[in-house]
């Protein structure tokens, strides 16, 4: 019988637990909005409780990935932030945020997405904490943890289970495509999440750099909130 303290050893746990660990606050999130349809005083829970989650969330998985930080041997930062790196991140993350904000189309979304809107918040002092946990974790926690998880462990997963012997950035047809695949269906606009998940990966293929991939999602990440908070386009939040 496989122990707890075993599981934690394991290659994998630092890769998927951080990303497990943001997905369980969503999935919380959902069922207390399914349950307030039928249990009235749970009416102004479902109608905050991102507000509360997200910073807890956001502060819970950076702790974690701090935590294991020294296990995440593909993190290399030689060479990272050479001129070309920096361009290639830059231009991708920009590129991707151009698509996103124009792909908002109703065949390629899953449900009525649920607006993260701070300014619904009175108290000052609450309202700018809002729009920092959600801007430093949608533009720094996100990437990170989303980058380890698809592009380090689920595409070098997909070649080979014992994954840590697959050189970061090795390609192949069927990790590629199932991985933006699955990268697209996390999201909402699952097509623009697609669309994202190939341009990430061909940047981890172009500079066999992962934090090279992390800076492109967060420079798409950044520009989105600052996008969503510059026009009130909430259903990007």
């Amino acid at each position: 019988m496989l122990r707890i303290s075993d599981t934690v050893k394991t290659a994998w746990f630092p890769r998927v637990f951080p990303f497990l660990l943001f997905v369980t606050f969503i999935a919380l999130e959902s069922l207390i909005e399914f349950i307030s349809r039928y249990y009235a005083p749970l009416v102004i829970v479902a109608e905050y409780d991102s507000y509360i989650f997200y910073p807890i969330k956001t502060v819970l998985v950076g702790i974690a990935m701090l935590f294991m930080w020294k296990r995440y041997t593909e993190i290399n930062m030689r060479n990272t932030f050479s001129v070309k790196n920096v361009l290639v991140g830059l231009m991708a993350g920009a590129g991707v945020f151009v698509l996103w904000i124009n792909m908002d189309m109703k065949f390629a979304t899953m449900s009525e997405p649920k607006e993260f809107n701070p300014f619904i918040i009175d108290n000052s002092l609450f309202f700018y904490l809002i729009i920092s946990f959600r801007l430093f974790g949608s533009s720094v926690v996100v990437p990170v943890f989303e980058e380890i998880f698809w592009r380090s462990f689920i595409i070098r997963y997909i070649i080979n289970p014992k994954f840590e012997n697959v050189p970061v950035g090795q390609f192949t047809w069927l990790s590629f495509v199932i991985s933006s695949i699955f990268f697209g269906l996390e999201h909402n606009l699952w097509l623009a999440g697609i669309m994202a998940g190939v341009s990430y990966s061909l940047v981890l293929y172009y500079t066999r750099n992962l934090v090279v991939a992390m800076f492109s999602h967060g420079v798409t990440n950044l520009l989105l909130g600052i996008y969503v908070l510059t026009t009130g386009n909430w259903q990007f939040w």
